[in-house]
């Protein structure tokens, strides 16, 4: 991050209409103590990115939403000139937009794994294409910026029930790292995060009777994630000390994966 700046001023958040997008979203904009930066909330879903801009803003924080369909390639040079237009340029992208889809291999059509290719892995390429271009033509330059990519343990472990999601995962995390090294000379710093099993309301319905049990065991810390944990890592690597963390993949899920 720019030197002698210790909190970021204008922050992106995809998928922030829920889960760990929307405690990330808030973690940003209203932090304990007050102050916070201006969170752009992007969701695919309207009313789902206006609620989190709005319980920024009770909060007394400063929040805009807008609808985006991170797979939309056709979007992000629109999403883009209208931040930068109405707020400025982000000095802080945090692509957390993505899908997960059940099934073994033999399952997943060749049209199952491009969507998951264009949401986990095409979306977060063009939003960070899209910085970097605006940042280029501040008067300022690019220096001071940082993305966090929201990846998984999936892309460690393995995912014989979500082959797709695992391997777009990964991929996650090589473009994060190959970013960190083509990027770190524009002074722009690249990390991720690998959460593993995080309570939200898509995941609830999969903690069912026993199979709670299971992911609580997961964990020797005898908990599940939420999404503030994850929240709290994001935030902190795009704190000005995380700055020499550049190419880390930070693992996120209570020592239930080790590598």
């Amino acid at each position: 991050m720019a030197v002698g700046r210790t909190y970021p001023e204008l922050v992106v958040v995809t998928g922030a209409g829920s889960g760990i997008g929307r405690a990330t979203a808030e973690a940003f904009g209203a932090p304990p103590g007050g102050g916070g930066a201006m969170v752009i909330c992007a969701d695919l879903d309207p009313a789902s990115a206006s609620e989190t801009a709005l319980r920024i803003t009770q909060r007394g924080g400063r929040a805009d939403a807008h609808t985006m369909d991170v797979a939309d390639p056709d979007a992000w040079e629109q999403f883009g000139a209208s931040v930068r237009d109405s707020h400025g340029v982000p000095d802080v992208v945090v692509n957390n937009a993505g899908i997960g889809m059940g099934g073994s291999f033999l399952d997943h059509t060749a049209e199952d794994w491009r969507r998951l290719v264009d949401v986990n892995l095409l979306g977060p390429a063009d939003l960070v294409w899209c910085l970097v271009d605006h940042l280029r033509h501040r008067p300022q330059g690019p220096r001071g910026a940082c993305v966090v990519n929201v990846g998984s343990r999936g892309a460690y472990r393995g995912e014989p029930d979500a082959p797709a999601y695992g391997a777009t995962k990964a991929a996650l995390h090589a473009l994060t790292q190959s970013l960190a090294q083509s990027l770190g000379p524009l002074g722009i710093s690249v990390t991720a995060v690998a959460p593993g099993f995080v309570r939200t309301d898509l995941t609830e319905p999969m903690l069912v009777g026993a199979a709670e049990e299971e992911v609580r065991g997961q964990s020797p810390l005898g908990r599940i994630a939420v999404p503030s944990d994850v929240a709290a890592a994001v935030a902190w690597l795009s704190s000005a000390p995380a700055e020499w963390c550049s190419g880390a993949v930070l693992d996120v899920n209570g020592a239930s994966h080790l590598r």
